[in-house]
């Protein structure tokens, strides 16, 4: 057990067979060759040398994918984390110099450092709070914020270098006479053939297979000859040793950049794995990732390797492209390396239209219409936090657009957890036990001394104001039953003291009953107890009813006409005597 906890790929390693090596490796392929324009492009938005994108795209993803806990996410590096790179760097060296290098990898150890630590410390729960909505949003404004920026190689359009959303837009729009026809049919061809295939044939290596078309279109027309842009000659060497600056003026100097590139990376890496875990249906460990994401960090400083996270598009490519089990990242990584030492002037014939092709098709399958439908149809907070992480996700910057959901998230949650339902009850005479029901499905008459309520829901600090009020409304005696209560802290212990203390100056006694344990123990062990009064709480609902009818008042029991409780029938109606 322990050694699972230190070797998590242990865990899925027996689920290795010849049917999913066959999957891994080929989706290994597939994103060898997806991942070599992106590597050097963002490269450049980090301000490194393209080749630091490469190194990046092979050694942190083999270690995330064996210490991580998802089977499909790949890293390397990102768009988001690019630029932040660059924020954090550039007023410190200029980009691309030797020194600017150093700091960029000193800048990934001291990240991968925080991200381990915070899965040590069993802070991955915080996936929790990241809700499908966000996922969703920010999946749907991701795939979209993709296939924009392919849209450039699908066009033949040179976009200037980091423009949004909008711009982006603005400038294709502007520019449609200048749209490159060869480049237009290599992608269109390569689109098609991908969806067909996907659709067919979804065991072959459909999206491999589509880049072949297209790089076969792109020959048959002669797009070399009529301006369709090609990969480029890439350098033949693998990533080189390397060592981050522990000088404790550099580490104090890049401590807060390292910081927000961790949190935005560990952000980053749990909502892709966990968007495409909805359609996996695999259990994601966040606390495992975490530890994953920092490890994968830690060793690619060494190893000349920039800061890396999650990458929605190589991931998602993954997932489409059959992927079974995390060796398909090491086999992504494998080929990647392969295809620097061995075949690297033949990448430099490799047509961006046919893997902008290729990534169009993966960028409209991570959009799940159907569960936006389902969010969309039954609840409107739930949407309108899908909406505003979803615009966010387009018009703000990506890292925003992930805080942005969470914090909407976390604000619905507490809005929620701090108005515990409070529902009314009373005796049903048509039952032969008389259980208690609650009187919004079925309208019932109430003891005219007593009133009964249940709290379904946490009395802590947040909830305290709203279930006082609603507790002080009530001008008769009142039992709560606390079936619903499942935790109570100090405010709430208090709340219940001063209020069962008020009540009783004025003769309307506070009664409790089927308290959890948990929330009776904390009550004697704070002493509010003394407050409430022991004689006040009952360990049954038929018990604590029992005792309370000995209390009330029996004139105005004798004039009651509801006689809604089984004690009732002791007590003669006036005139009957």
């Amino acid at each position: 057990m322990l050694l699972n906890r230190l070797l998590p790929f242990l865990r899925w390693l027996p689920r290795v067979n010849r049917k999913t090596l066959r999957a891994d490796l080929f989706a290994g392929l597939t994103g060898a060759f997806i991942v070599l324009p992106q590597g050097v492009a963002f490269a450049m938005i980090a301000g490194l040398p393209p080749e630091y994108g490469l190194y990046t795209a092979i050694i942190p993803p083999v270690i995330a994918g064996l210490f991580g806990s998802s089977y499909h996410l790949i890293s390397g590096p990102t768009t988001a984390i690019s630029i932040i790179v660059f924020s954090t760097l550039s007023p410190f060296a200029e980009p691309g110099s030797a020194e600017y290098i150093r700091l960029a990898l000193t800048l990934t150890f001291v990240a991968g450092i925080y991200q381990a630590a915070f899965g040590l410390a069993r802070l991955g729960t915080l996936i929790n709070f990241v809700s499908h909505s966000v996922v969703l949003g920010f999946t749907a404004g991701a795939a979209i914020l993709i296939a924009t920026g392919q849209l450039q190689h699908a066009l033949g359009l040179d976009v200037p270098r980091g423009s949004s959303f909008i711009s982006t837009w603005h400038f294709i729009l502007n520019h449609l006479h200048a749209v490159n026809p060869y480049e237009t049919t290599i992608a269109v061809t390569t689109f098609f053939s991908a969806a067909v295939l996907k659709s067919y044939r979804p065991n072959w290596p459909g999206l491999l297979i589509a880049m072949i078309i297209g790089s076969l279109v792109s020959l048959a027309i002669g797009g070399a000859e009529n301006g369709v842009r090609l990969l480029g000659k890439l350098p033949a060497q693998l990533p080189p040793l390397s060592l981050p600056d522990f000088s404790a003026d550099t580490l104090r100097m890049l401590a807060p950049g390292a910081l927000a590139v961790a949190l935005l990376g560990i952000i980053e890496a749990l909502s892709i794995a966990r968007a495409i875990a909805t359609g996996s249906n695999q259990h994601i460990d966040g606390n495992q990732e975490f530890i994953g994401q920092g490890l994968s960090n830690i060793v690619g400083s060494f190893f000349s390797s920039y800061a890396a996270s999650g990458s929605f598009t190589r991931s998602g490519i993954n997932y489409q492209a059959g992927a079974q089990t995390p060796l398909s990242s090491v086999f992504a990584a494998i080929f990647l390396a392969l295809i620097l030492l061995l075949v690297a002037p033949l990448t430099a014939y490799l047509p961006l239209p046919a893997m902008g092709g290729v990534i169009l098709v993966v960028a409209f399958r991570l959009i799940d219409i159907g569960h936006i439908k389902e969010i969309v149809r039954t609840s409107r907070s739930e949407t309108f936090v899908l909406l505003v992480t979803f615009s966010a996700t387009l018009l703000l910057e990506l890292e925003f657009a992930i805080y942005a959901g969470v914090m909407l998230s976390l604000a619905l949650y507490l809005s929620h957890t701090s108005h515990p339902d409070i529902t009314v009850l009373a005796p049903d005479p048509d039952d032969p036990r008389r259980r208690l029901t609650d009187l919004e499905e079925k309208l019932l008459p109430q003891c005219p001394q007593l009133k009964i309520i249940r709290i379904d829901g946490s009395l802590f600090f947040g909830a305290v104001n709203h279930a006082a009020e609603a507790i002080e409304a009530i001008r008769r005696r009142v039992l709560i039953v606390g079936v619903g209560i499942n935790f109570v802290d100090v405010s709430g212990a208090m709340m219940l003291g001063h209020e069962a203390k008020k009540r009783r100056r004025n003769g309307n006694s506070l009664y409790l009953c089927s308290l959890h344990h948990r929330v009776s123990d904390f009550l004697y062990r704070s002493h509010y107890i003394e407050l409430i009064g022991d004689d006040h709480i009952f360990p049954t609902e038929s018990k604590a009813i029992s005792e309370i009818f000995r209390r009330l008042d029996t004139g105005i029991c004798r004039r009651c006409p509801y006689r809604i409780f089984e004690e009732c029938g002791m007590i003669p109606f006036i005139g009957e005597d």
